[in-house]
């Protein structure tokens, strides 16, 4: 899929470097607009982002186009992203529920973008021949898959925008859900959670953040099933994804994630009927 060259404006502003999360280096604004290398994901993500444009999602960045270095040109979305050490306004319940809502907002947008023919999901590397099965549950949308807090931008306390595209793939809506309670709720060993989120009592968040996305009945019975299934293959992948790309993702394995996916593959197991209790209530 081609993508237009950028006009630069006739005034050339500094680069100014941005967090770019775990493993993508070289973001930087230059005045309005974000640069960022071009992943191997890009045919499906520039499809997505003119899509949501499209559409009228505001909550999202729009694509520009290539400019002649060779870097992906996005609008800059203004706004609080959560950087590190973790602020304690990541706890706010009232914040919580706004990521439901601005991910049910994206999912809905999201739903009725087809695949260019041809497009297909690409992250540089193929599946580990050991990979456990995935959950069962049909492709819905293109999620977003990535809904940390590093790629939510809050205005005014408020969830206003995803960023981050690169790992937007086909998934369910309750993949989606799964992976923003993940960061969210979060699930997972108290003593791997951002500090912030040490002591939070979990399985409320979880129904918070369900009850603000509108979350089916059907699917928060799957939720924690889906959650196990989805931990047991993130250690093969991120293992896999390690050895072969190195950099950032060589850089966490060795600092012990894969003992923390462990852990909260365990840990989900122990606290299974407390979350599943909190999400089904009447």
């Amino acid at each position: 899929m081609s993508t237009a060259t950028y006009a630069e404006p006739d005034e050339s502003e500094p680069e100014v470097p941005l967090m770019g999360g775990d493993v993508t280096e070289g973001v930087v604004r230059i005045g309005t607009t974000v640069r960022r290398p071009v992943g191997p994901n890009a045919p499906l993500v520039h499809g997505l982002l003119r899509h949501l444009e499209e559409v009228g999602f505001r909550g999202a960045p729009r694509l520009l186009g290539i400019d002649t270095a060779g870097r992906e040109v996005l609008t800059f979305v203004t706004g609080e992203v959560a950087g590190r050490p973790r602020p304690a306004w990541l706890a706010d319940e009232a914040r919580l529920a706004s990521v439901g809502r601005l991910v049910r907002a994206y999912d809905d947008a999201a739903a009725g973008f087809t695949l260019p023919e041809g497009v297909h999901p690409s992250f540089g590397v193929s599946e580990p021949p050991d990979m456990p099965p995935p959950p069962s549950h049909p492709a819905e949308l293109v999620g977003h898959m990535d809904i940390t807090p590093d790629n939510i931008v809050f205005r005014d306390g408020e969830a206003a925008a995803l960023i981050d595209f690169d790992m937007a793939r086909p998934a369910s809506r309750v993949d989606e859900v799964h992976n923003a309670l993940l960061y969210w709720a979060p699930l997972g060993d108290p003593a791997d959670a951002d500090p912030p989120l040490r002591d939070v009592d979990v399985p409320r968040r979880c129904r918070i953040l369900a009850d603000a996305y509108g979350m089916s009945d059907i699917d928060r019975s799957r939720l924690v099933e889906v959650a196990v299934l989805r931990s047991r293959r993130s250690w093969f992948s991120m293992r896999h994804i390690a050895e072969v790309q190195g950099g950032g993702w060589a850089r966490m394995w060795q600092e012990g994630v894969g003992d923390k996916i462990k852990r909260r593959e365990a840990w989900l197991e122990r606290n299974a009927s407390e979350i599943e209790a909190a999400l089904t209530a009447p």
